[in-house]
């Protein structure tokens, strides 16, 4: 029985749609049902004690061990963590059987925390914004009520009475969460401009950025909570798109308690083991967490070609609006009376109703397709439009966003980004897991080449076989040369050296010789050696994750310079 982690959960999350705090813990499989109902025992023990008898308590087991939750009052969350952590000790310390510290004492020290923690304003303005049915979001430095154009927000410490808050200025604007393992970021970026195609003022948050109206407000991984209410409390937004990513689902929770619309991109390997998240079912479920929040009012979107949303699909409160690449092969695409799906067909996307069908666009109207090359991006932009219809964007907004979005590092960043430097092809992509990887080559067998080249990396928080899975996937291409990259800024409790060992000994196992593998200490190392090694006619497939800013402005500079491919070339 060993504490992994305890944190607070601010939002709707993976055990239910509470506030509070969380354990995970290790556990055998002899010692799980005793431990667990232990610690139901003594977190209702002094959760009662300290005054919150109407603060519950939930359990989720897995594999190896369970998380633990309690309920909390919003302006004491971080006191919840001590509540729950207390309620854990105790719990081992009865069935090691030994004595712990007074149990008297214990309850005391928590009530002192939970008093220095309280917020009484803040829960009064929670109140109000709830009796009026706008939203309320906080965190520790500030409060608002509203979303948006909407919003109105104050430092914690300078919380209005809700009596003195002008209510008849606060509004929701709409919100879209999307969430999957991959094609988020592509989704956000395309729904973002057909919003603005449609003259709104359209928001976005995704790994990459926060932004508004194409303006950049902040760099960096922003599609957790914090990134979330960054935007929804820019007075500016008048909709708003928030990639929603499983790491924030697990660790804090949602943003938000209510949603327009959702989308779920695809279920498919990455991060397994983090959070109690052991399987492909678990992820489905930590996925399916943004879908609780739109009501029957809104839409959920979802993959009908994946086969774990398609049985999740009547957990939902709100309708469903499938799309799909192979539409006459699912069954979820057997549209039931006012059902609705975006599909392929041939090598138009169309939308099908119960009765009907309707044309809007060929895959060569689509710049981010490839002319159909990328498949992953026909999917993507399928949810895009599904995504738009729910939310009401014209349909001419609609196609004109798909239409404006181009495979360019300006409108698409590190997304199936095509380059042409020198006489050499070169494709940039963020893909980090075999379901990208495999999406990326899709697009590189269009592409003619004399020779292939791949760089490839990992970060270190995937277990060894999934790291394993990466290597095979990049053998698809049938690379004559690969570059294997060190992430030093990844590693995340691996040493150095580790990932790209067993990248390698992956590929030697797959065939690859002495004159195919290569090695590089960091991104942007890797990259100037695959320019070295190229030569005209030749594809260069660039999977970039941490430095491709630095990668970007080198191509621009060898392109303003008027590089071009020789054997023996240095950068």
């Amino acid at each position: 029985m060993r504490l992994l982690d305890s944190r607070r959960l601010t939002g709707p999350n993976l055990l239910w749609d509470r506030e509070g705090a969380v354990l995970d813990v290790s556990l055998e499989p002899d010692e799980a049902e005793a431990a667990v109902a232990a610690w139901r025992r003594e977190a209702r023990r002094l959760l009662d004690a300290v005054g919150w008898k109407d603060e519950g308590i939930a359990a989720r087991r897995f594999p190896g061990g369970a998380s633990l939750a309690v309920s909390a009052p919003v302006d004491a969350l971080y006191a919840a963590t001590e509540v729950n952590e207390e309620a854990w000790a105790a719990a081992t310390t009865g069935l090691r059987g030994e004595s712990g510290p007074d149990p008297a004492e214990a309850v005391e020290r928590l009530r002192t925390a939970i008093a220095r923690e309280s917020k009484p304003a803040l829960l009064a303005l929670r109140a109000a914004a709830a009796s009026r049915g706008v939203a309320f979001l906080s965190d520790d430095e500030q409060a608002s009520v509203g979303l948006g154009t909407g919003s109105l927000t104050w430092f914690v410490d300078a919380l209005p009475s809700p009596a003195s808050v002008p209510w008849e200025r606060v509004r929701d604007v709409p919100v879209a969460l999307v969430t999957g393992t991959n094609g988020k970021t592509t989704a956000v970026r395309l729904l973002a401009a057909m919003a603005r195609a449609a003259g709104l003022v359209a928001g976005l948050t995704s790994t990459d950025v926060i932004s508004v109206e194409g303006e950049v407000i902040d760099r960096g991984d922003y599609s957790g909570p914090g990134g979330a209410r960054t935007l929804l409390r820019d007075r500016r937004v008048e909709l708003a798109v928030l990639e929603t990513a499983r790491g924030g689902i697990l660790r804090r929770g949602l943003a938000v308690r209510r949603a327009d619309a959702a989308l779920v991109t695809n279920v498919a390997a990455d991060h397994l083991g983090d959070f109690g998240i052991g399987d492909l079912d678990a992820l489905a479920d930590a996925k399916m967490v943004v879908t609780r929040v739109v009501g029957p009012g809104g839409r959920v979107v979802l993959n009908a070609d994946d086969p774990r949303l398609v049985a999740r699909a009547g957990r939902t409160a709100a309708p469903v609006v499938w799309f799909s690449l192979d539409p006459e092969r699912s069954p979820a695409c057997r549209l039931a009376a006012g059902e609705s799906a975006w599909v392929l067909h041939g090598e138009a996307l169309e939308r099908w109703q119960s009765g009907g069908r309707q044309h809007m666009a060929h895959v060569d109207d689509i710049p981010i397709t490839f002319g159909g090359a990328a498949r992953h991006n026909v999917a993507n932009a399928l949810a895009a439009l599904a995504l738009a219809e729910a939310l009401g964007l014209p349909q001419k907004a609609m196609l004109r966003g798909l239409r404006d979005v181009r495979g360019t590092a300006e409108d698409n960043p590190g997304r199936g980004n095509l380059y042409e430097l020198g006489g050499v092809t070169i494709l940039l992509d963020y893909a980090h897991n075999p379901h990208g990887v495999a999406a990326v080559l899709g697009i590189a067998s269009s592409l003619p080449a004399r020779r292939r080249l791949i760089l490839l990396g990992q970060a270190g928080d995937r277990d060894e076989e999934s790291i394993r899975d990466l290597a095979r996937a990049a053998w698809g291409l049938a690379p004559d040369r690969v570059v294997i990259k060190e992430l030093p800024e990844m590693l995340r409790g691996r040493e150095l050296g580790d990932v790209p060992a067993l990248l390698e000994d992956e590929l030697r196992r797959l065939g690859a010789s002495d004159d195919v593998i290569a090695r590089a200490a960091n991104e942007l190392d890797a990259v100037e050696q695959a320019l070295a090694w190229a030569r005209s006619g030749d594809l260069l497939v660039l999977l970039v994750h941490t430095q491709r800013a630095e990668v970007l402005a080198l191509l621009e500079k060898l392109r303003e310079g008027g590089w071009e491919a020789h054997r023996h070339q240095a950068v």
